[in-house]
């Protein structure tokens, strides 16, 4: 069974910095590509960044290029996502999930496991 728990979120005020982690079970991680998604109050869930099975090769939502790092330790089973100078704008559940698939994805629909979500919340 495949679990995704993701932690490292909360309340913080603009300009500050957070670390997301998402520690993975049930799968042969290193041979995932892993994504984070986050959906703000009232609309739909969007991606924020993939990153390969290697962790060679990494794509953003151009909103968070040069504030956000994803990063993975396959020895580990985690992935993480290191937020830099947060925005409200940042505000939303984070998710982390899995594709089965080479390299970069940041289609949706092809992430096939998701976790539970955590909450980041950047006051102004």
């Amino acid at each position: 069974q495949v679990q995704l728990v993701e932690s490292g979120g909360g309340l913080v005020q603009a300009g500050d910095s957070l670390r997301l982690s998402c520690a993975a079970s049930g799968l042969t991680f290193s041979n995932q590509t892993m994504g984070w998604f986050r959906q703000a109050p009232g609309k739909e869930r969007e991606f924020v960044a993939t990153i390969s099975q290697s962790g060679a090769n990494t794509a953003y939502k151009d909103s968070v290029k040069g504030r956000f790092t994803i990063s993975r330790e396959n020895a580990k089973n985690t992935v993480y996502l290191q937020m830099n100078s947060l925005k409200p704008e940042d505000t939303a559940v984070y998710y982390c999930a899995v594709a089965p698939a080479a390299g970069v994805v940041v289609r949706q629909a092809n992430y096939n496991y998701w976790g539970q979500g955590t909450q980041v919340t950047v006051s102004s």
